[in-house]
């Protein structure tokens, strides 16, 4: 903030802070501070009267800034939301000082006014953000695949008066839905097999005017960002060349190959099919044995083929088992006497599917046999033994069968299978580029042209799944959201549902980043980061662990930033060692003046100071749900919230000891494979980089024990009063800071 800024402190004796704290000399520290021009104090501030003075101080003294002592940042946040060209700070003295700390003594007063030091600090150190605004913003979205999941998404952005684009591979759409005869029930009594509903639906995607569909066609290029993707799409009669806002990618799924699983048959005997290629013998209404087309006596289906296997798909694919249940109702209509195995290893119909399950069961010639399939071999004349261990019975048995159905699983076509060849393209971007090291391999569908890889990042198994707990469709590039089988395993109707949601995320994100606003996790944020690129020393660290994407970089190694890729974590601003990256709102200098602000005690007071940068996303509501449980910890801790553990960059730990800090507290989210991260890899980044931490200490001749890092969850809010607590033990033990007073 420049010098002629002004600034308003208001603080609120309500919800027990005035009958805790020492009011008048809580206003103090803002007297003596500059650009403060005025400080009030009301008894509840967020109510109607202490709104309105705040409003009319705004007006009528022109105020740049508000400081607001009173709760948590986290509520009263419509009451608290004041003209948008006004740094606004929350002071948190309720849940973080007076709830969790002794009434009316010293070290909780201390500790008030600390926290009204480092908040004016923060507002003389920032400015109000500046949203990123592209007058060309362009909303179409493109949805790339032409199955039931991308024609849903395609009429559901249609119908909210958006311009689509589909882009099918294949000279047809319909995906594998038109393949199939029939789907499993959806409505009541749920016993009766249903219509896919997929010509209906081609017919109004192809109807629609907001909807341009191209077939046989694919995509070789996507560059740009949300707004500005500048597609490169290539089909028989040439390249055509769009730009679109968001996208959807509904490019489903593809069967796992049942040639790697010889024991059961395939591919040494005509008699052993997958569920896919009895959908395509029953399209055909040519229900017979392979071999020779005689008339199906019995059929075996097993489940599970290759699936919930370590050795092959780890996975449940959750539809074959109704898969087969359908087929099997196929074979009765064709063969009222046919004797029906469904052979499972545990047997999956959930919800309403259920009743499906129940319906079938009362055919006494279908036989539900529990156990685990070993070998299908021959039995003689074109029939086949399948061999099951494990049942009920304990023991092995055979079944003999004119035909045995594979019900193999759902493999993501994001999947890359690994061949072992390499090509001349191999390690190549879209554009013929050399791809980064740390580039994931993609399956060249978006052919992306982020320097982190072509295609979605993928998570467990290959699926491009969402990257949030919470949230399903969200992946890690911005404005890009996968749906239906390309996600997860799912049913027609389950497709249908998880379109609609990508969709909608996908106007969410062209709306709210055409006004420069962020999208998830922090929705609505208008900051976005600036490089000073004059002392960039091009060590790429900021490309290389932005989880997003959000950096390209040129030839030198210097980054090139697009805006609306960013998430604004401030992850980049952590990793610069030059400290050139910074928000409007939070910097390397507004996060330091919070450090500087705190006044540290004479080392002959015993009064030690400890910071903890603690994570917005868990730990600090972890922290104010300690506040309402009223549970005590250590007066000596001094709370700084940021984006995430992997925006905490070394600096301020090195400011904080060289201030007289006796200690570093860091607590963010947990990673690892079951990551709760909402950055994706900041806490993992913030473990790494403890290395470099420990390195500084060093240098400045402190003990390691200093400064730790703690992962916890939402749940976990329990634990950190031991925390903090057992963190000052450790302080005591190590001693006072030997840098403090200097």
């Amino acid at each position: 903030m420049a010098e002629n800024n002004k600034v308003g402190v208001y603080l609120c004796s309500g919800c027990d802070i005035g009958k805790c704290l020492d009011m008048e000399k809580l206003s103090e520290p803002a007297a003596g501070e500059n650009n403060v021009v005025q400080c009030k104090q009301h008894k509840f501030l967020c109510g109607t009267d202490g709104v309105n003075m705040i409003r009319e101080d705004i007006k009528t003294d022109r105020l740049t800034g508000v400081i607001i002592g009173a709760c948590s940042q986290r509520v009263n946040t419509d009451e608290f939301s004041f003209d948008p060209l006004v740094c606004l700070e929350r002071v948190n003295l309720r849940e973080q000082v007076v709830w969790t700390h002794e009434p009316n003594d010293e070290d909780t007063q201390m500790m008030a006014e600390d926290y009204i030091r480092m908040g004016i600090a923060k507002v003389n150190a920032s400015s109000v953000p500046e949203p990123f605004v592209n007058e060309e913003f362009n909303k179409t979205i493109l949805v790339v695949g032409g199955g039931i999941s991308g024609l849903t998404a395609a009429l559901d952005g249609a119908g909210a008066g958006y311009k689509v684009v589909v882009v099918e591979k294949e000279a047809k759409l319909g995906g594998w839905a038109a393949k199939f005869k029939k789907a499993f029930p959806k409505n009541p009594p749920y016993q009766e097999l249903e219509d896919t509903g997929i010509a209906q639906l081609i017919t109004q995607v192809t109807a629609d005017e907001n909807i341009t569909v191209h077939t046989n066609t694919t995509i070789e290029k996507t560059s740009g960002q949300p707004g500005e993707f500048d597609v490169s799409l290539v089909n028989g009669n040439g390249g055509i060349k769009l730009t679109v806002g968001a996208i959807v990618q509904a490019t489903g799924w593809k069967p796992y190959d049942a040639g790697r699983i010889p024991h059961l048959g395939f591919g040494r005997f005509k008699n052993v099919v997958t569920n896919v290629k009895f959908e395509d013998i029953v399209a055909e209404d040519r229900i017979v044995r392979p071999s020779d087309e005689k008339p199906i006596e019995s059929i075996a289906f097993v489940q599970c083929a290759g699936s919930r296997d370590p050795d092959h798909l780890p996975y449940c694919s959750g539809v074959c088992c109704r898969v087969s249940l359908k087929q099997a109702q196929y074979v009765r209509e064709k063969y009222p006497d046919a004797k029906i195995y469904i052979l499972y290893k545990d047997l999956r119909s959930p919800a309403q599917y259920e009743l499906f399950y129940a319906e079938t069961q009362k055919d006494d010639k279908v036989f539900f046999i529990k156990g685990e399939v070993v070998a299908v071999k021959d039995g003689g004349r074109d029939s086949l033994v399948v061999e099951m261990d494990d049942t009920l019975l304990g023991e092995q048995i055979q079944i003999k069968a004119d035909m045995v159905v594979l019900a193999t699983g759902m493999v993501p076509t994001t999947l890359v299978e690994e061949s072992g060849e390499e090509t001349e393209d191999s390690g190549k971007t879209a554009d013929g580029k050399k791809e980064a090291e740390s580039a994931e391999k993609g399956a060249k569908i978006l052919n992306l042209t982020y320097r982190q890889g072509t295609d979605l990042p993928t998570l467990k198994y290959g699926f491009p799944d969402s990257h949030y707990i919470c949230f399903p469709y969200e992946t890690r590039r911005t404005g890009i959201y996968a749906a239906g089988c390309v996600r997860a395993p799912l049913d027609m109707a389950a497709s249908i549902s998880d379109a609609d949601g990508a969709m909608l995320k996908a106007i969410q994100a062209v709306e709210s980043l055409s006004a420069g606003k962020s999208v998830h996790p922090r929705s609505g944020d208008e900051s976005y980061p600036d490089f000073f690129l004059q002392r960039c020393t091009q060590c790429k660290r900021c490309t290389e662990e932005c989880p997003f994407g959000t950096l390209d970089e040129d030839e030198k190694g210097t980054p090139l930033l697009n805006p609306n890729r960013c998430r604004r974590c401030g992850i980049c601003l952590g990793a610069c060692p030059e400290r050139i990256v910074s928000f409007k709102d939070y910097s390397i200098n507004n996060i330091s003046g919070m450090i500087k602000a705190v006044e540290i005690p004479d080392e002959l007071d015993e009064k030690p100071r400890v910071l903890a940068f603690m994570c917005e996303n868990d730990a600090y509501p972890a922290l104010d749900i300690v506040g309402m449980k009223r549970m005590k910890w250590s007066p000596f801790i001094r709370v700084i919230p940021v984006r995430c553990l992997g925006a905490v960059n070394a600096v301020w730990i090195a400011d904080a000891m060289s201030a007289g800090y006796d200690g570093v507290l860091m607590i963010g989210c947990k990673h690892g494979d079951d990551y709760q991260c909402h950055y994706i890899r900041g806490s993992e980044l913030a473990n790494t980089r403890m290395d470099n931490v420990k390195d500084k200490l060093n240098q400045l001749a402190l003990e390691e024990e200093r400064v730790e890092i703690y992962e916890i969850s939402l749940t976990d809010y329990d634990k950190i009063p031991t925390i903090f607590n057992e963190f000052m033990e450790t302080i005591d033990d190590v001693g006072m800071n030997p840098f403090k007073g200097f």
